[in-house]
């Protein structure tokens, strides 16, 4: 119960950093902007910026300079979450218990949203030079937030998973969705905060298997719940895999070995985190608490 409030407390110290790098709702692009803000300010827990941040502070980073790619981070997620609710896509008319963005400003501007907010993070991302002009780790970070947002990460991920719809997968393809879809921005987020405070290549190494691995749970975790959950406790419609025919962990390994693969990666990643030197328990906590959740 003591993590809950500190899980609460975190994420609205992250929503007014997030908020103070939001666009003025003003201009002739007024609506677009409108719709970019009401997609963000939807809720959720904000898991990448708060990743972000602990493992920032887990190698001893004091700066503010993390905070535009904690609001940037949160955009590209944001921006993904609207383009996979589209009706070319998952066609979701609710998440986080709100209308999506295109239920409630229509299909364009679902997609000017999206657009906008995945362009709008990497403006804000760049607003990091303003906090240490000579930190020749923002490019490097800038580099990582750029690679695993794209056609090598995030966008490679969904397009296999697109392109999989109605069809049969095989193990090595499903992984290859799962670590990149979803465990590309967790990596993202990760590494970005370990490289932002100056972390040594090896340590890097640990911090994006760790990260890699919690992607695997999370998703897995997300396929269970989409079995399991009600729209109530979960926010958005469940049942959508199966609506979508999609083959998904649990339907090619089953729910128990599903559940016993979330336990073991869990354990693996918490392992790659305590090889490290320095320690962060919040973070372990958090690792944990985010593979176990019911939401």
């Amino acid at each position: 119960m003591e993590l809950e409030k500190e899980l609460v407390r975190k994420a609205k110290e992250i929503d007014n950093i997030i908020t103070g790098y939001l666009p003025k709702e003003e201009g002739y692009q007024k609506k677009v902007i409108e719709a970019m803000n009401y997609s963000i300010l939807a809720g959720g827990k904000r898991l990448r910026p708060m990743l972000m941040q602990e493992t920032y502070r887990l190698f001893g980073g004091k700066s503010q300079v993390i905070e535009p790619f904690m609001a940037a981070i949160e955009m590209i997620h944001t921006y993904s979450l609207v383009h996979d609710d589209l009706p070319a896509m998952d066609n979701d008319e609710y998440r986080r218990g709100k209308k999506t963005t295109h239920a409630a400003y229509g299909e364009a501007f679902g997609i000017l949203a999206g657009d906008g907010l995945l362009n709008y993070a990497f403006e804000t991302a760049l607003m990091a030079f303003d906090h240490e002009p000579g930190n020749k780790n923002i490019a490097k970070a800038l580099k990582v937030l750029a690679r695993k947002a794209g056609i090598y990460g995030m966008i490679g991920g969904q397009t296999a998973d697109v392109e999989s719809s109605g069809n049969e997968l095989d193990q090595e393809r499903l992984e290859f969705i799962y670590q990149l879809k979803t465990g590309a921005l967790l990596e993202a987020s990760m590494l970005i905060g370990a490289i932002l405070a100056g972390a040594t290549k090896n340590e890097q190494r640990l911090v994006e298997g760790a990260a890699l691995d919690l992607g695997m749970a999370f998703q897995i975790q997300d396929d269970i719940l989409d079995i399991t959950s009600t729209q109530e406790v979960l926010g958005k419609p469940i049942g959508s895999d199966e609506k979508n025919e999609k083959t998904t962990y649990v339907t090619f390994y089953g729910m128990e070995q599903s559940k016993k693969d979330v336990e073991s990666l869990s354990r693996r990643a918490v392992s790659r985190l305590e090889e490290l030197v320095v320690k962060n328990d919040f973070l372990v906590r958090l690792m944990l608490h985010l593979i176990h959740r019911e939401k």
